[in-house]
């Protein structure tokens, strides 16, 4: 089973110094983009030693990372707890369109701060685990008259829902997101896909 929700909690000093850190980097994110987020930065703008910041994160990209896993425990919970359709209550065809959809915005609003997650010293990204497949696995098989492959289909659903920013993130700078708030294509072409699926 994949650890939805928040991870184990940690010693008071350690988790409010975390959240300082992580408070501090999306302020700075916001400011001036994550070009301009180092560790010394990053110490001097919450007002720690840096040391402490290279105990908590590592390398840069732990601090993306770090960012990036705080966002999805957040997202899992919308999801798992949330009010309907996103989250429990509403019929499982709904709940694949509302989560595609969400998903979506989550991906490319996270896409610059993923890019600088990358690691390229290590064999694979590290971080939280998406949710999507187990969720769409269950999903899938809660509905009326469940799929065949159901296991098959969840792992196309997840690849076509996720894959497109994967490989956006993958082709670099040259993927610009669309303006916050937009509509994005990728999006509505979700809700066709799941709807001529599922009608």
């Amino acid at each position: 089973m994949v650890p939805f929700g928040k991870p184990r909690p940690e010693r008071a000093d350690a988790a409010r110094n975390r959240e300082l850190l992580l408070a501090a980097a999306r302020e700075m994110i916001a400011e001036n983009g994550v070009e301009n987020v180092t560790m010394d930065a990053l110490a001097e703008r919450a007002g720690v030693g840096k040391g402490t910041v290279f105990r908590r994160f590592g390398t840069r990209a732990g601090i993306f990372r770090a960012l990036l896993d705080d966002s999805e425990y957040r997202f899992q919970e919308r999801v798992l707890s949330g009010p309907p359709p996103l989250g429990p209550g509403a019929p499982p065809r709904e709940r694949l369109i509302a989560y595609g959809r969400l998903r979506t915005g989550f991906l490319l609003e996270h896409l610059a701060v993923a890019r600088a997650a990358v690691d390229y010293a290590q064999p694979a990204p590290g971080g939280a685990v998406s949710m999507t497949l187990p969720h769409f696995r269950m999903l899938l098989a809660a509905l009326p008259v469940p799929p065949p492959h159901l296991d098959g289909i969840a792992l196309q659903l997840t690849g076509a829902l996720e894959g497109p920013l994967l490989l956006s993130l993958a082709m670099g700078e040259d993927a610009v997101p669309p303006e916050p708030g937009a509509c994005h294509p990728l999006a509505d072409s979700w809700q066709t896909l799941v709807e001529r699926l599922l009608d």
